[in-house]
Parts: C-alpha cells; structure tokens; sequence
C-alpha cells in the first residue's frame, strides 16, 4: 500500500477519535439540556450517559488496534499474526460494542423511554458494529491464511 493512503488513514483514525472526544463533551451539555427540557426522564440521565460512555472504551480500543494495523502494513508487516491478533481485537470490540448497545435498548424499554429517533440511532450504532465484526473476521481469514504462507516459505528458503 502506498505511503500517501496509510498516512492518510492515519489522520482518519486520528480524526474519527478527536471527533468522539468532542461529542462525549458535547454529549454531557446536551443531557444537562434534555433533562431539564423533560423533567420526567432526568432519572435517566446518569444511566444513559454512564452507558454512553463505558460504550467509547471498546471504540477507542478498536481505534488503537486499528492504528496498530495501519503501522503493520506501513512496515511492510501486514500478514503477520500481530496483524492478525489486531484484527481479532477489533473484533471483540465490535462484539462489545453490539451487546452494550443492546442491553441499553433493552434498559430504556423497559423504562418505557425508547424514543423511535433513539432507537434508529441505536440500531444504526448496532448495524455499524455488525458490519466492521464481519469486515474484521474476513479479514483475519485472509491475514491469517498469508501468515501462514509466508511462514512456511520462510522456513522452505
């Protein structure tokens, strides 16, 4: 892959998690504002933020592990079982990901407060999640089947 495209994925990854940073701020103003604007759903504010939050662990690790990977194929290193344990780590997280924001849902209908707008957001957050698993495991075949090629040519020479 050439230089230009890995460097230019880097400053993505490096963009996609500065713009979460400021969301998690502006997320905390905004719960401020929605719990005031309905008084009746304030008990959920901590919840839901608390939630939102724990949620950016796994995000901010597939992030890590992504830009771990994005050094791999800089180095020339991309099929390696260090690309490989990345992409089965990105995985995990996606996997977090799905169930965090589907015990949540379940949590705010229990609540009788799963607003339709919410919902799509969640499920969208879900579908996202559902597709970057799915990217991931195909992509940790592929690595780990030319891993084990190269290994094996390594040792034939």
């Amino acid at each position: 892959m050439k230089k230009k495209t890995v460097i230019f994925l880097k400053v993505i990854t490096y963009l996609v998690g500065i713009g979460l940073l400021i969301g998690m701020f502006v997320l905390f103003h905004l719960s401020n504002y929605t719990a005031n604007m309905y008084p009746e759903f304030a008990y959920l504010k901590f919840p839901v933020l608390i939630g939102m939050y724990v949620s950016t662990i796994p995000f901010f690790y597939a992030l890590f592990q992504t830009y771990k990977l994005l050094k791999f194929i800089e180095e020339d290193h991309a099929f390696s079982i260090d690309a490989v344990l990345s992409l089965k780590r990105i995985k995990l997280c996606a996997i977090a990901i799905i169930f965090m924001y589907f015990i949540g849902m379940i949590f705010l209908v229990t609540q009788s407060a799963l607003h339709p707008s919410i919902a799509l957001v969640g499920l969208a957050i879900i579908f996202v999640s559902c597709v970057i698993f799915y990217f991931a495991e195909v992509l940790q075949g592929i690595f780990k089947n030319a891993a084990d090629i190269k290994e094996e040519n390594d040792l034939t020479v």
